[in-house]
């Protein structure tokens, strides 16, 4: 399991990387739209991902622990996003800090359960095959 997580970590941060550098690279601003896209679609895809894999026998636990604790630990970046708030803060872009915040928490949480219903489709559908 270790390894498991430890190569999933290496893929997410990677991943995060390159996901966060594009979108911020476009954006541009000093608002941090790269790091809230990957804190978005990493709860995303933790909901899926867990709930798919609790349950279905289709993705064993090694794999479970890979994509979850590893590359969706990998992927989030909630250490950068508080850097990122604390530095809107200092910089006195109290608005600005305030909807990163409100958006970061909301957007995740709406998408960790829109993760969770589309693994409950995916199970439905796999049922009646």
């Amino acid at each position: 399991m270790f390894w498991y997580v430890v190569v999933g970590s290496a893929a997410g941060g990677g991943a995060r990387f390159l996901v966060g550098s594009f979108i911020q690279a476009r954006t541009g601003g000093t608002f941090p739209f790269g790091t809230l896209l990957v804190n978005v679609a990493g709860s995303f895809l933790v909901g899926l991902f867990l709930r798919y894999s609790m349950e279905s026998v289709a993705i064993s636990a090694d794999v479970r622990g890979l994509l979850t604790a590893g590359f969706c630990g990998g992927f989030t970046t909630f250490s950068t996003f508080s850097w990122e708030t604390l530095r809107l803060v200092e910089d006195g872009n109290y608005a600005r800090a305030t909807a990163y915040v409100l958006a970061s928490v909301g957007l995740s949480l709406a998408a960790a359960f829109a993760g969770i219903g589309l693994a409950r489709v995916i199970l439905s559908a796999r049922e009646r095959l």
